[in-house]
């Protein structure tokens, strides 16, 4: 069996490195030049770091990896901490893994150091997907004609494969956008910012931060509304003078931590409706083609993760029938990841209240949820990071299935 994987992002070099390890052929088309990225830090919960760990890869991505305390959730005018929750050494006592903040352009190259280069095809563009009963195909713009058993959509939230096979829309503009950078951690050393996932909330506004590189560099996002007609692109840049003026009235923080920026990027943020079906006979999507999410969950990447490994090994089990496979790896994965889509598009409402009443009424409820965990993790946290994508692949995940879904 070989398997043709569109995109060498995350996902799709995550499930080349699956498919090696389960001993299953694949060829991996990219169209940039070169597996760089930009982009700035990325968070790790324990149920992706349990798949690279698996993929023996933890031990290299301790070296560039932070492991923070807690999730603090504060305030923006007083700095306040409302709302914590556990993580190191807590989190992977309890689920066998650690969650990390990485910075993404490390975890890129993680992941595409191992990679075969023989398998590899860097510069090549898709211009057609095609198939029939007994093979699946893609055509280049260069015409060249590329022939497996099964074609996997892991090119991004613009993906060709999904465009030309399931023809489900346009991406969804949320109306907001994501200013961010990434600094040398020593520009902000005196304000003595622990090792922590941190999120300030604010009134339509919010600032996310924590360090990345072994610490060496600290990584922040504001995410708020914006009526600007911003693409989605990791390149525009954006004045210090405009950003910190989105902050007036707040505490200190924020506003220092965005003067010690050098350059600042934004970006639009957008996230996509589910398709009715990630599978069309011999092609299948995983990723952010499959279920592109806003970032307000931090599971955008892990779940690129956990759909590589269950699909890898999905087809490890059931291989003598690639069609059957796919549609089982959809069973495993669609209704997950369409919930986390869902529920991202949610905590866009609660991190960007507008009026002191709904505010206050916001803090008043992360406070209470705070003294009811007593230090523990919240249904969601256990939801999330317990999930297992080999037992998921081997059916063997009952006491994960039997958790309720939150809505």
């Amino acid at each position: 069996m070989k398997i043709i994987i569109v995109g060498a992002g995350i996902g799709g070099s995550t499930l080349a490195l699956s498919l090696a390890q389960l001993g299953i052929d694949y060829v991996l088309i990219e169209q940039a030049p070169a597996l760089t990225t930009v982009g700035a830090g990325i968070q790790l919960s324990p149920n992706g770091v349990r798949v690279l760990e698996q993929l023996g890869l933890g031990e290299q991505l301790k070296q560039f990896c932070t492991e923070p305390d807690f999730h603090k959730y504060s305030v923006w005018d007083t700095g306040e901490t409302v709302l914590k929750t556990p993580l190191q050494p807590m989190v992977k006592a309890t689920y066998g893994h650690a969650y990390y903040h990485a910075h993404r352009a490390d975890l890129i190259n993680l992941l595409t150091a191992p990679l075969d280069s023989s398998r590899l095809l860097m510069s090549t563009r898709v211009a057609s997907v095609e198939q029939n009963e007994h093979s699946a195909w893609v055509t280049t713009t260069d015409g060249h004609r590329i022939e497996g058993d099964v074609i996997i959509g892991a090119d991004g939230i613009h993906s060709i494969v999904r465009e030309q096979v399931f023809k489900s829309g346009s991406p969804r503009d949320s109306g907001y956008a994501s200013w961010r950078g990434v600094i040398d951690s020593d520009a902000i050393s005196h304000l003595d910012i622990p090792v922590s996932a941190c999120v300030d909330m604010g009134p339509r506004l919010s600032f996310v931060y924590y360090y990345v590189s072994g610490g060496k560099k600290f990584n922040w996002l504001a995410l708020g509304r914006t009526n600007d007609p911003l693409r989605e692109s990791w390149s525009q840049t954006a004045t210090r003078e405009e950003v910190i003026a989105a902050f007036d009235g707040w505490y200190d923080r924020p506003k220092q931590i965005i003067e010690a920026t050098p350059t600042i990027f934004v970006t639009a943020l957008h996230d996509r409706e589910p398709p009715d079906s990630w599978v069309n006979g011999r092609v299948a999507l995983m990723g952010d083609a499959a279920h592109a999410m806003l970032p307000y969950h931090a599971q955008g990447a892990v779940q690129s993760l956990e759909d590589a490994w269950v699909l890898a090994r999905t087809l490890e089990l059931r291989g003598d029938s690639p069609l059957v496979a796919l549609k089982h790896y959809e069973s495993l994965r669609y209704d997950r990841a369409s919930l986390l889509v869902q529920q991202s598009r949610s905590a866009e409402g609660w991190y960007h209240v507008d009026t002191p009443e709904q505010i206050e009424s916001r803090n008043a409820r992360f406070r209470s949820t705070s003294a009811r965990l007593e230090g523990g993790f919240s249904p969601q946290q256990h939801w999330l990071y317990s999930y297992d994508a080999d037992s998921a692949a081997l059916g063997t995940d009952d006491e994960w299935r039997a958790l309720r879904s939150w809505s």
